[in-house]
């Protein structure tokens, strides 16, 4: 009996209309559209503005096209994982809200938590679920509404972040193409250095955490830089010693885009040349769950059936990993 893959079938993705320059944040925070650009290489990021509208709207966006692209009906979906840190609520999930907006009918999911790494999560857990042969079409979501945790007044933080979506369908194959291998890390240590202080049981919403500003993004950029530098290309080049990749054999490199330096980094480390590697940090920023997948949707017509690709990611908390998967269709 040949063995079950789960293969990307169908790739989306969304981000909102507005769109917040360099110039723009110039006037509201202390910095310069040079100091961005060679910090982080993001010169705009969209933002999703709208009473009501929340992380789940964005992916109702990108599930909606998915459906459409793939050919699907919504009561054939039996399985949603919403990769993010941005729920709509604490509970239900967001991936609960989702399935009733779409009219995802027969369909259950959940909400995955694994900051920037939360897309490769997610996709290595779908990929159990159709491998295991108890789901046929998965849909994996990585979605962030990050303006809603950023301080508009740190000029540390306010530049990197915009709000993005992406989703994917899995489905099973018995070809040897899909999510052939994949390398989750994670260190709690280094959450002093990446985290949202409160609004969990920890420190639940008081006049004085809101106070404290402690209900956005806290970062230590230097300390997350190093681990992240480390960390993300070293888990991408031990997946493709793993599995006798060479550079030659990879196709693409998809980086989580958090920071062109990390980017160029984890490439270096691979031995890819810089025309292999997936990057539009410039144009989104770091929409954390939606790095990835919004890579995928705008490269998804360069990507050929059998092309070796490589996911690479690193996250607060701290979270790491690479997936190895050979694209399954050609556009």
């Amino acid at each position: 009996m040949s063995k079950i893959h789960a293969a990307i079938t169908g790739i989306q993705g969304y981000v909102p209309d507005y769109i917040l320059t360099n110039k723009e944040l110039e006037k509201m925070v202390d910095t310069t559209d040079e100091w961005i650009m060679t910090r982080t290489g993001i010169s705009q990021r969209h933002i999703l503005k709208g009473e009501g509208k929340a992380t789940s709207d964005m992916a109702v966006e990108a599930i909606k096209g998915l459906l459409k692209k793939t050919n699907t009906k919504p009561e054939e979906v039996e399985l949603v994982i919403v990769c993010t840190v941005t729920p709509d609520m604490v509970f239900p999930a967001t991936a609960n809200i989702v399935c009733d907006k779409v009219g995802l009918k027969n369909a259950w999911g959940f909400d995955l938590s694994a900051a920037c790494s939360g897309f490769l999560y997610g996709l290595t857990t779908g990929t159990r679920m159709i491998e295991s042969g108890a789901h046929k079409k998965v849909i994996v979501v990585g979605a962030d509404k990050m303006s809603a945790i950023v301080d508009y007044t740190d000029r540390t933080t306010c530049v990197i972040f915009g709000d993005g979506c992406g989703a994917v369908m899995l489905e099973p194959t018995e070809e040897s193409i899909g999510v052939m291998d994949s390398i989750l890390r994670s260190d709690g240590s280094g959450r002093e250095f990446l985290h949202q202080k409160a609004g969990g049981s920890l420190r639940p919403a008081s006049h004085e955490t809101i106070d404290n500003k402690e209900h956005f993004v806290y970062q230590e950029g230097k300390s997350v830089f190093k681990f992240a530098v480390t960390n993300m290309a070293d888990v991408a080049a031990e997946i493709m010693e793993r599995n006798n990749l060479t550079a030659d054999d990879v196709a693409w490199l998809v980086p989580h885009q958090a920071n062109k330096r990390i980017i160029d980094a984890t490439a270096n480390r691979m031995g890819v040349g810089s025309d292999k590697v997936m990057i539009n940090i410039e144009r989104y920023g770091n929409t954390t769950s939606g790095t990835i997948p919004l890579c995928l949707w705008e490269w998804e017509k360069q990507l050929k059936k059998g092309d070796n690709v490589i996911l690479a990611a690193f996250g607060g908390g701290f979270t790491w990993g690479a997936i190895w998967l050979k694209w399954a269709y050609n556009s």
